[in-house]
């Protein structure tokens, strides 16, 4: 019988790290009877006997698979008894997983009991001996159910060997007889097995991407085309795994995670994929034979600028920590189609241009034109009667199409590809008929226009009715549109809700989303016509809430006009928690009036607001801070009231931040040194591993080897330095970094003013003692919020300082300023690695956590720092001796506060302060604002009262620096004890204590 390629299994060597030379025997060949076997395809000549089985009518047959084991069959070989129903191609899938398994089959024979079959194989180990150990026999057992149980995905024997290169794929079941099978057939045997990733195949695809997508000749095209091309060849291996993921969630119906966030700062997607693959060596070979350099080409790709700050940048590595680590998980979010605005600075001023980051497509996402959902807004609720029941029916005056674009998530060291799908808006599909038959088309585009506007901008300007309109769309447009999809996707398997919360997990990463609560209450009792007592019940066990707000100020609210207009059956379903709300608590807590009144979800006054955090706090079954001591900000300060209430409801757990983004791919020299000496690459999955460095701080060698990597990562930034902004500057010099959104309670303000103070002093100093100066580079970077005038006035006093300073021949190398310019994930991956010293210097209890300082904690950067937000935390994993802390305590604040003008300031803060004022700087008008919330009482963030103790610990970074041994051991530390602030911990913890969601491991 000729051999036939397995419709429905393929074996490949998938890993590039397992080589043709494993030790993988391949199976003896064996003869083949001319006995009729249905239509099984043999993959191999072999002895088998293929014999009918009588089954008396009386007799019971299993209706599941069996494997049973006997050594004593024969003398020399293990015999293995394997039934299973019969289906095309199985008897090659099993002959293949003992194939790759590294085992020989001497002898084989079939029996057929109805639909089923019975074979059995005697099999030997590589060195022709019988299989006695039992774990070795467990594992071989384990391989071969996982290959014939019945079910898409993929089936894994990685577990029975060392490698994690063997991959079995095994497609849908195929039609049972006729044309459609022999087509199955057909196209299953075209697409055997997985993309290969040697670098001669990586060429073939890149080329062929050159050709046919990006449609330019492949003896002819340039860096960035490379990059298109490979990008598209990086993405359909991805595209495998994320298939393979998919169907293996689906067959195994786990309970799912939803991630619902307005932001996503992804970055750059290139080397983050290859890396994560398992593939970036073998993509810089085929690049480098086709003249081409990795690291250039990977410079090609743009920012996907699709947040703002640390909250979105958190997504982001959350994702990548839940696939990781192999939770089924979904991100929702939108495509904004211009994000974050780019910073563009125009003789020291921030100006905000369109960031058109789309403009050259983004070879990463897969437009789903077949995934789309109508999204309703304005119009009327009515009632009507329905199997005698009144209902209400929201009867939509505009309709909004949501177009999901779907982002593959890949997970390091397995197989789990998870999804990220951002929602983009486009016009309805149904037409405004009585425009088009008026002859009114101008009016009839402009509404298609205005539809698309929904997902253009990330955060528009909300100072207007207009902006607060928009943005409002925005959030009910991305959350109608996820949880459409979350339930279709629970319709598909089940046909109860009352088992949607064993499936469902819904996340709302902070109040953005929180429109999601009364949707599926709508959902739940206007379209799936459930009670209102079991819809509350199900709510209010599937959404969990984190929230990184500090200030009760800064929660989100809804003017209830503009509620009520766009979305008139919402303020309803809103209204009408809030009123049962309100009747429950009246009995826990009386008639408190004033605290009735803080913890309503309808705020009254002149203008009547919803309070979306209270509303997140009511539904929402865990309400989580994102380091300790936001968590007791949240307890004693912004939810004082509801802690009270619902103490259990309270939690937190610190962010964190992935370190295969921040060391893997940002800082390569320092991960590979990081391996040497641990001797091992598992601390890129288990980050609490770094804390063996310790044992080697004061280790010469590592000291001299850390060293030198940092030396490599300074002068590439300082080369970065120069092309950016002209300003030459020395890699011996301590690079100073203070890197993040611009704002009164960060204190760039602080940081400009000790620059300042530095500047004067190396200016009246005697030469002769300048020598003694550390030479330092300072480095911010950041946006300021376009209608933040005062965080605008802190950047253009930084450019006007800098211009001062960098051309003062007096001062020379000692001191240099520099402004980076549209500050984004790219250029922190440039800064992090080359970072000496980094300030975190925002007023304590300002900071909900920080995460800024543990990528460059991870990368062995040390940290001057108040304590506030995560920096708590590190000092306990560090040690006090290595770091510098400065700032008044939390505790201290309010009475620092109380005080006002009568808070006495250092006389080098009113120095500094005063040559702002009188213009030693120029633009004398310009900063009077500015110095005018230091002075008079007005310094509500403390920069006059810290200012001392910040110069204090400024001081001790000097000293610290001078001994090169103390300073690199400090260094290493810092890495050494960054592991708690891994994301993978985060997330973790999130799954066990909040989320009740389980790892779900797509075998290989």
């Amino acid at each position: 019988m000729s051999a036939i390629a397995s419709p429905l299994l393929t074996v490949g060597l998938y890993h590039s790290k397992l080589s043709s030379s494993a030790s993988i025997p391949f199976l003896s060949t064996l003869s083949t009877s001319s006995t009729p076997c249905s239509s099984l395809s043999l993959l191999c000549n072999s002895s088998i006997r293929i014999k009918p089985l009588r089954v008396s009518s009386g007799e019971a047959i299993s209706e599941s698979s069996t494997i049973s084991i006997d050594n004593g069959e024969s003398s020399d070989s293990t015999a293995f008894f394997i039934r299973a129903r019969n289906k095309i191609g199985l008897l090659q899938i099993i002959t293949r997983v003992f194939k790759v398994l590294g085992l020989q089959i001497e002898k084989a024979s079939v029996e057929f009991e109805g639909d089923f079959f019975v074979k059995k194989f005697f099999v030997t180990d590589s060195h022709g001996r019988k299989i006695e150990h039992k774990e070795s026999l467990d594992r071989i057992e384990k391989a071969l159910m996982e290959a014939i149980d019945d079910g898409d995905g993929a089936v894994s024997v990685a577990s029975a060997v060392p490698s994690r290169g063997i991959v079995v794929r095994r497609a849908g079941l195929l039609p049972k007889s006729g044309e459609g099978r022999a087509k199955a057939e057909r196209m299953f045997g075209l697409m055997d097995g997985f993309l290969k990733n040697d670098p001669v195949s990586l060429q073939k695809d890149i080329l062929d991407h050159v050709e046919y997508t990006v449609a330019r000749s492949r003896f002819n095209f340039d860096d960035f085309e490379a990059y298109q091309a490979l990008s598209h060849s990086v993405r359909d291996r991805l595209i495998e795994r994320w298939h393979d993921t998919q169907q293996y969630f689906k067959r195994k119906d786990p309970k799912r995670l939803y991630f619902l966030s307005l932001e996503f700062l992804m970055g750059r997607s290139l080397s983050n994929s290859v890396i994560n693959l398992g593939i970036r060596d073998q993509c810089a070979d085929a690049l480098n034979q086709l003249g081409f350099e990795f690291e250039v080409v990977a410079e090609q790709e743009g920012d996907a600028a699709l947040g703002n700050g640390g909250l979105a940048r958190l997504s982001a590595c959350q994702m990548d920590s839940l696939a990781t680590l192999d939770f089924p998980a979904i991100g929702y979010g939108l495509r904004y189609q211009y994000g974050l605005f780019r910073q563009v600075i125009l003789d020291g001023f921030q100006h905000e241009q369109p960031d058109y980051w789309l403009n050259f497509g983004n070879p990463w996402e897969i437009e789903r034109v077949h995934v789309s959902y109508a999204v309703k807004f304005y119009g009327t609720v009515e009632e009507e009667f329905l199997n005698g029941e009144k209902c209400k029916v929201w009867v939509p005056g505009e309709m909004v199409e949501a177009v999901a674009y779907d982002n593959p998530i890949p997970g390091y060291g397995t197989r789990n590809t998870i999804n990220l799908r951002l929602w983009a808006a486009k016009p309805s599909g149904q037409y405004d008929m009585e425009s088009y038959n008026t002859g009114d088309y101008i009016n009839e585009v402009i509404n298609r226009q205005r539809a698309e506007t929904i997902s253009t901008v990330l955060y528009p300007d909300d100072r207007s009715y207009q902006g607060k309109e928009l943005r409002l769309k925005q959030q009910y447009f991305f959350v109608s549109a996820s949880l459409q999809d979350i339930i279709r996707r629970f319709k598909e398997a089940h046909n109860n809700f009352d088992d949607f919360p064993e499936k469902v997990a819904l996340q709302l990463n902070d109040t953005h989303p929180s429109l999601a609560i009364a949707e599926v209450m709508r959902v739940l009792v206007d379209e799936e016509r459930l009670g209102w007592n079991r819809a509350w019940d199900i709510v209010c066990t599937i959404f969990s809430f984190t929230t990184h707000t500090v200030l009760p100020e800064g929660l989100e609210k809804i003017p209830v006009d503009l509620l009520g207009s766009l979305l008139p059956r919402h303020l309803q379903i809103i209204y009408e928690i809030n009123s049962i709300f309100m009747d429950e608590l009246k009995k826990r807590i009386g008639l408190d009036y004033n605290r009735l009144s803080r913890m309503s979800i309808v705020e009254e006054g002149a203008i009547k607001n919803i309070r979306m955090a209270n509303l997140s706090l009511v539904c929402c079954h865990t309400v989580n801070g994102v380091s300790r001591v936001h968590s007791e900000l949240l307890k004693t300060r912004v939810f004082k009231d509801f802690y009270e209430l619902w103490p259990q409801k309270f939690q937190y757990k610190t962010n964190g931040v992935t370190q295969r983004r921040w060391i893997v791919v940002s800082n390569p020299s320092l991960c590979a040194l990081i391996s040497k000496w641990l001797g091992t690459e598992a601390w890129i999955r288990d980050a609490d591993l770094l804390t063996g460095l310790r044992e080697y701080a004061a280790d010469a060698i590592l000291q001299q080897e850390w060293k030198m990597v940092r030396k490599v990562n300074k002068m590439r930034l300082a080369e970065y330095i120069e092309a950016m902004s002209g300003v030459k500057v020395s890699a011996d010099a301590m690079f100073d970094v203070q890197i993040k959104r611009i704002h009164e309670y960060k204190r760039q303000l602080l940081n400009l003013l000790g620059i300042i103070h530095r500047y004067d002093c190396i200016k009246n100093m005697e030469k002769s003692n300048r020598r003694k100066v550390v030479p330092r580079v300072c480095i911010i970077g950041g946006k300021a919020a376009p209608g933040y005038e005062i965080a605008k006035k802190i950047i253009k006093l930084c450019h006007a300082v800098a211009e001062k300073i960098n051309n003062d021949s007096d001062v020379g190398d000692l001191l240099k300023l520099v402004f980076f310019p549209d500050y984004n994930v790219s250029v922190a991956e440039l800064v992090i690695p080359g970072s000496d010293l980094s300030q975190h210097i925002s007023t304590a209890g300002h900071e909900a956590s920080g995460t800024g300082s543990m990528k460059l904690l991870m990368n062995g950067c040390l940290l001057l720092a108040t304590a506030d937000g995560s920096t708590v935390e590190i000092i306990e994993e560090i040690g006090e001796d290595n770091m510098f802390l400065f700032g008044a305590k939390l505790h201290e604040v309010s009475a620092l506060r109380d005080k006002g003008p009568a808070t006495k300031v250092p006389l080098q803060f009113a120095r500094v302060v005063r040559m702002v004022r009188e213009g030693y700087f120029g633009f004398k008008d310009y900063f009077k604002s500015l110095c005018d919330t230091l002075e008079g009482g007005g310094d509500f963030y403390l920069l006059g009262n810290d200012f001392g103790s910040y110069l204090e610990a400024q001081a001790a970074a000097d000293k610290a620096f001078v001994d090169e041994e103390k300073w690199t051991q400090m260094s290493i530390l810092c890495t050494a004890s960054s592991g708690r602030f891994s994301s993978d911990r985060t997330i973790e913890e999130y799954a066990e204590k909040t989320w009740g969601i389980e790892p779900c491991k797509c075998p290989f």
